[in-house]
């Protein structure tokens, strides 16, 4: 077996899957401590590289396109440091670090892994349930459906329509996006009826604006992740040929289909602006985001 140790984690190779498992060093995010260990079979990796460095060095692991829920649903927008994939290495286990990538490598080529995209996902995600409160809110998933629960900061708008609860029947993909420290970031969850939507997240019923703490809105990504493992795999739903594109548009609804979703949220906004939960203010510059939407 080749293994390193070091602070952020453990990779371990038996000759058929790469184990990684996280530090237990507070320096490890929060994120990669939650997410768990990994075990990633030989034949979703890519190519691996050892790059050092003059005080320390660094293993990357690339995974071949669609093996992997986790980088679909975050779109290679994970920060570096809770990045899975990426191990510091200390410079005195550098000859370690390229032991590890060399077996990787050889095995790889023994196997005559391709490195072209996979037609599965051949990495399972989180576990389920799994749950996670973040600065708008409580967002869980239970195999099947969505749940979110709005918080006391969250927007009126949200608050007013009550828990959001949405099957996973009737999800057409996943948007997620850090929230930096410094720009905020959202997790939207994009059904055939809100696929057209235009509200920014902060009063869009079926996202999470994260807004609060880097750290712990990070998390979210698990329900991401969690999510995008049970949805079609990509390669059932995007093509990049003339063949694919009328399945692409079946699953996009119509435009008249999309007037009556924007109409429909008209309508919930006057019923909440008559029973006096909205102000006018409230009322009158939500509706004109919606209208935007036309």
């Amino acid at each position: 077996m080749a293994e390193i140790i070091q602070r952020d984690g453990t990779w371990a190779f038996d000759g058929t899957t790469v184990r990684i498992t996280p530090g237990l060093h507070r320096s490890v995010p929060l994120f990669r401590q939650t997410y768990g260990e990994i075990a990633v079979p030989l034949e979703a990796v890519a190519s691996i590289v050892f790059e050092p460095e003059r005080k320390h060095g660094r293993l990357r692991i690339r995974l071949r396109e669609g093996a992997d829920p986790l980088l679909q649903a975050t779109g290679g927008r994970l920060p570096d440091a809770a990045d899975p994939y990426r191990l510091a290495v200390d410079i005195d286990r550098a000859g370690v670090a390229e032991y590890v990538a060399e077996e990787i490598r050889q095995a790889l080529l023994l196997d005559q892994i391709p490195k072209e995209a996979t037609k599965a996902y051949l990495l399972p995600g989180p576990p389920v349930p799994v749950s996670v409160r973040s600065s708008d809110g409580m967002v869980s998933f239970d195999g099947t459906q969505v749940r979110i629960d709005w918080s006391d900061t969250s927007d009126r708008v949200k608050r007013a329509t009550g828990p959001r609860i949405i099957d996973i029947s009737d999800l057409v993909q996943i948007e997620w996006l850090p929230n930096s420290g410094y720009e905020d970031g959202f997790l939207r969850f994009v059904t055939r009826e809100t696929v057209f939507s235009k509200l920014p997240p902060e009063k869009d019923p079926y996202a999470l604006d994260l807004w609060g703490s880097a750290r712990r809105d990070l998390l979210t990504a698990l329900v991401a992740t969690a999510v995008t493992a049970r949805l079609p795999h990509p390669s059932t739903r995007t093509g990049l040929d003339s063949a694919d594109r009328p399945r692409l548009a079946a699953s996009v609804p119509p435009a008249a289909d999309h007037h009556d979703v924007l109409l429909r949220r008209l309508r919930e906004l006057g019923e909440l602006h008559r029973d006096g939960v909205l102000t006018d203010e409230e009322f009158a510059r939500t509706k004109a985001v919606v209208l935007r939407g036309f």
